[in-house]
């Protein structure tokens, strides 16, 4: 009996064509983790040339890496050239802005005071007007007898020269709050008009108030009238010379920036000391 050849089955090569495109696909993506590398860089002139490099030898110059239209012709301005160039100044902090702004304001307020000084100098005001620059304020101290008759609230005429002189100083610095208050000394008043030295003192502040405010540069809601009787002497209210004194209207330039270690209570700011 014949044996019968066996034949045994002939191995098939495998299909290795799909390694083309995956090598493709691979080269791709390396070169995009490259593009992204290069992206990450601030030179974008070497990004450019990267870009060009690998459009040329992967797609001919028309595939997605070709973004030389899309690129500055210039280099941008690159941060680590900008701080080299700059000085290294420190960034000012909040303490810092405010302590220039103090400075300013003191340069400021000793500018205005000096004016109102050579005016009462200039003028033989020595007598009536004082001025006094404080950490909270500047106040001009006007006594009644410059003003105002006895026991009454009328601007005299001249005085309103006074008022419309200061007004011009004022309005050169028109960023400060500006309390007009009204003082008396203790003696009662008992008139029609006036029942009170609480009435005659804020009449008094009123009416002086009004002048200042003719000049139409001053904003009005930056000022304000205060009338505080005898309740704020600053001299002795048991002699003539004293009461005097404390017959006064004062003009208070309020400071924006005050040092808190030194801030003063509301007596102090409106009463001048």
């Amino acid at each position: 009996m014949s044996k019968k050849t066996r034949h045994e089955p002939h191995e098939e090569h495998a299909d290795e064509s799909w390694l083309l495109p995956y090598a493709d696909l691979l080269t791709l993506l390396l070169a995009l983790f490259l593009v992204l590398y290069a992206m990450s860089a601030t030179d974008a002139r070497k990004f450019q040339e990267m870009s060009e490099a690998f459009s040329v030898a992967l797609t001919g110059g028309t595939g997605v890496l070709d973004y030389s239209k899309t690129l500055p012709s210039e280099d941008p301005p690159n941060v680590n050239d900008h701080k080299a160039s700059s000085p290294n100044v420190p960034a000012t902090t909040p303490d810092q802005r405010r302590a220039e702004l103090m400075r300013q304001e003191q340069e400021d307020l000793e500018k205005l005071k000096k004016q109102l000084d050579n005016y009462i100098k200039n003028n033989g005001l020595t007598s009536e007007l004082s001025t006094k620059l404080n950490h909270s304020q500047l106040v001009i101290t006007i006594r009644d007898n410059a003003l105002f008759p006895s026991g009454e609230a009328v601007v005299k005429p001249e005085a309103r020269k006074l008022a419309k002189a200061i007004s011009q100083m004022l309005h050169k610095f028109p960023d400060y709050e500006i309390i007009v208050s009204g003082h008396t000394d203790n003696v009662p008043i008992a008139n029609s008009r006036y029942p009170s030295n609480w009435d005659l003192s804020s009449d008094r502040a009123l009416q002086f108030m009004k002048i200042l405010l003719t000049n139409s540069a001053l904003d009005p809601k930056r000022f304000m009238p205060i009338g505080y009787g005898e309740y704020h002497p600053i001299a002795d209210n048991k002699t003539e010379a004293g009461r005097a004194k404390n017959r006064r209207v004062e003009v208070s330039i309020i400071r924006k920036y005050q040092d808190s270690a030194t801030f003063t209570n509301v007596e102090d700011v409106t009463n001048g000391n």
